[in-house]
């Protein structure tokens, strides 16, 4: 009996998902390794399986089929650990999920219908548009504006608030993105991507998380607490000035 451990190629091709013809061309290309032969038919097992996944989705990640070759020819699992660090990089730093919304809930919580400024949030990215017509959105933005909102202060007056801090993070990003490039990628290509270094690579990237969040926090603290003395200490000054000259 037949099992996916043992397949001919057709049935290599139903679990795999890929045509016979595209099956045939990957072994002409040397990317995938010849059957095993019994009598006139050829037999494939689980790691011809895993092989065609894992081109199919290097593929999907934009990796054509000469890189490819590149990489699934080297040594130590070199493919499967390329992948693995791109999907570590693919992965959204967090772990908030967007919460679905649409124009009529943003009109109602932000107290205006003004087209331009749905415009304005889809332009900053705090909302964004899908493809069936809906808008999704982040949840802890949404609580922010909610709250901004019951202060009274007004959602394109929020937005552009947002806007600024939008761009201090992305300056923060961009300067932890230089820092892995500098300190561990650059190196890492120096000394020619050594196949048992991918691991160390990948894990600088899953640690870079959490550290980025943390500092961004911890500074943010800090820079709260100056920003807020040095305008409320002249208020809170001339307050006791005045109190005393009563």
């Amino acid at each position: 009996m037949e099992t996916p451990s043992e397949m001919t190629i057709d049935k290599l091709a139903r679990e795999s998902g890929m045509t016979v013809r595209n099956i045939r061309a990957h072994q002409s290309r040397g990317l995938l390794p010849p059957p095993e032969v019994r009598g006139r038919t050829g037999y494939y097992g689980l790691a011809h399986l895993r092989r065609i996944e894992l081109i199919l989705e290097l593929q999907r990640e934009g990796f054509n089929l000469k890189l490819i070759k590149r990489l699934v020819d080297g040594a130590g699992g070199v493919g499967d650990e390329v992948l693995r660090f791109t999907r570590a990089l693919r992965r959204p730093f967090g772990a908030e999920r967007p919460r679905q919304t649409d124009p009529d809930e943003l009109s109602r919580r932000w107290g205006t219908a003004d087209p331009a400024l749905l415009g304005r949030a889809v332009e900053l990215g705090v909302v964004r548009e899908r493809g069936d017509g809906t808008l999704e959105e982040s949840p802890r933005i949404a609580h922010v504006t909610a709250e901004l909102s019951a202060l009274g202060i007004p959602a394109e007056v929020a937005l552009e608030a947002g806007a600024e801090l939008k761009a201090s993070s992305e300056r923060v990003s961009e300067a932890f993105v230089e820092l892995f490039l500098e300190q561990v990628w650059e190196p890492f290509e120096r000394a020619g991507r050594p196949p048992g270094r991918w691991p160390e690579v990948r894990d600088a990237i899953e640690r870079l998380r959490p550290l980025a969040a943390e500092s961004l926090l911890a500074f943010f603290e800090l820079a709260m607490t100056d920003a807020a003395a040095r305008a409320f200490d002249p208020l809170l000054d001339r307050m006791r000035s005045e109190a005393e000259e009563t």
